[in-house]
């Protein structure tokens, strides 16, 4: 079995090899890899559609692409697609592209005729019934004497309708059977072998607009009344009902692992599911092009992901001493343009906490503050302070705006103004700063942000001398323009 899918795949090998080479000329060459005209294009005009805000020209772009080809060279070199998770996560992508090829519309709709067959044939001749019941509950381990009373209670209103009582009024009052009470007591069309015994008994000795008498089931006393009855449509007239609810039930993904199962059967154990699953991945791929390049661009945006985070965003987020570093030498990109205020607005009830909570902090670090004034004054269910802890603009907070800064500022986003008489005093602590952040971690999303952008560059500068990189100019020019 493997050497007949090999075979077939290799009978199309050279044709394809022999197309492209006439009509899918080498752009450019990054690390030795050509990179076929089709590849740049799908890549530039993915990522330049109508809905792309920053459009890129051709020759912008490039730089783009050959830093992204880059970077993937660098992580198969670093053999990141050997890694199982790197597998597993590949290998879920390729199945959710691949898996819907292998149903079509054909296996729904026979799915479809047959599960209609099927119900066709439990219903017959007697065909469905649309029955409306009022319900009085009977537990099975009732006494004799519950028994009695519910008995009584569905004679009585057997009574009552049959004196010409609104059937739909009395099921909404007395029915146990909340759902269909409310409704009148009206059911879903039943067929047979769809509810007890008994139930189905009574409501098919019925005709349409007869009552039946009270009776008894597993769950209490009836009383039914018959709203309709029919035989079951023609398939053509059910057709979209029976499909949308073979899709809802997700019968694709069923139909296409049960033709994974078959295949991997029928190969006597030469091929696995996963090797079936590559094969037909690499089959669309070489009819179709954009299937081939979605593969591929999730195949190595994988890899780009991994290698990225290695080597710029994990690597800058975690060193906090190299942060630290470049914060220090680029303070001056960190300057602002107003003061802040850096430390807490606090509001308390007794004039004795003004000067606990500022002893409490005094010494500690600032990320540390918070949790320790929680757990110092507010351990349990009894709020002693209410704190806003920050780093504070005129405009952010009406109390740190009014002790700080010295202004009422209407606009303030926090309304810290202390109005409630639970917490009467407002106090603040923590230090002005006029110019720049105290350290690097008033501002550290920034720093991280920029601190990654250096290594981005300076890892981009020593790819590009570790791997060659050719472009070939004249097919560039016809990027977009040719037949």
């Amino acid at each position: 079995m493997k050497k007949l899918i090999i075979a077939a795949f290799s009978a199309v090998v050279p044709f394809a090899a022999s197309f492209a080479q006439s009509n899918d000329p080498v752009v450019m060459t990054v690390a030795g890899v050509d990179v076929p005209r089709s590849e740049f294009e799908y890549s530039f005009n993915k990522n330049n559609g109508e809905d792309v805000v920053d459009k890129k020209s051709v020759e912008e772009y490039v730089d783009l692409f050959v830093n992204y080809k880059l970077k993937v060279a660098a992580a198969l070199d670093a053999k990141l697609d050997t890694m199982s998770s790197f597998k597993e996560e590949y290998a879920m992508y390729r199945d959710q592209q691949v898996r819907p090829t292998l149903v079509t519309d054909a296996d729904v709709e026979a799915d479809a005729q047959r599960l209609y067959q099927r119900i066709k044939e439990n219903i017959g001749e007697r065909g469905l019934v649309r029955p409306a019941h009022i319900l009085l509950k009977l537990s099975t381990q009732a006494t004799q004497e519950e028994q009695q009373l519910v008995k009584n209670r569905i004679d009585s209103v057997y009574q009552a309708l049959k004196a010409g009582a609104d059937f739909e009024e009395l099921a909404k009052k007395l029915s146990d059977d909340v759902a269909s009470g409310e409704d009148g007591g009206l059911l879903p069309w039943i067929g047979p072998n769809q509810t007890f015994k008994e139930f189905e008994d009574v409501a098919y000795s019925l005709q349409k607009g007869q009552m039946s008498q009270p009776f008894l089931s597993p769950v209490g006393y009836h009383i039914v009344l018959m709203k309709d009855r029919k035989q079951l449509e023609p398939y053509d007239s059910l057709r979209a009902d029976f499909v949308n609810a073979l899709e809802r039930q997700g019968i694709r993904e069923a139909i296409a692992s049960s033709r994974i199962k078959h295949m991997v059967n029928a190969s006597e154990g030469q091929l696995t599911a996963e090797e079936i699953m590559q094969a037909r991945s690499d089959s669309l791929a070489a009819v179709d092009n954009d299937m081939k390049y979605l593969f591929k661009e999730y195949h190595d945006g994988l890899l780009l992901y991994e290698i990225s985070s290695r080597e710029v965003w994990d690597k800058a987020a975690a060193d906090e001493a190299a942060l630290e570093r470049y914060f220090e030498s680029h303070k001056k990109d960190y300057i602002w343009d107003q003061p802040r205020f850096k430390g807490i607005a606090y509001h308390v009830k007794d004039k004795k906490d003004v000067k606990a909570v500022k002893k409490c902090v005094k010494n500690l670090p600032f990320d540390q503050w918070a949790e320790v004034l929680r757990t110092t004054f507010n351990p349990d269910s009894i709020i002693r302070i209410r704190v806003e802890k920050g780093i504070f603009k005129a405009g952010d907070n009406a109390t740190v705006d009014r002790m700080v800064f010295k202004t009422s500022s209407s606009s303030s986003t926090s309304n810290s103004s202390n109005t409630s008489q639970d917490y009467p005093i407002d106090a603040v602590y923590g230090k002005k700063l006029k110019k720049y952040p105290d350290d690097y971690t008033d501002v550290r999303n920034q720093v991280v942000e920029d601190y990654q952008d250096l290594l981005e560059k300076e890892w981009v500068a020593r790819l590009r001398q570790r791997y060659p990189v050719v472009i070939n100019e004249s097919v560039l020019k016809t990027i977009n323009q040719h037949p």
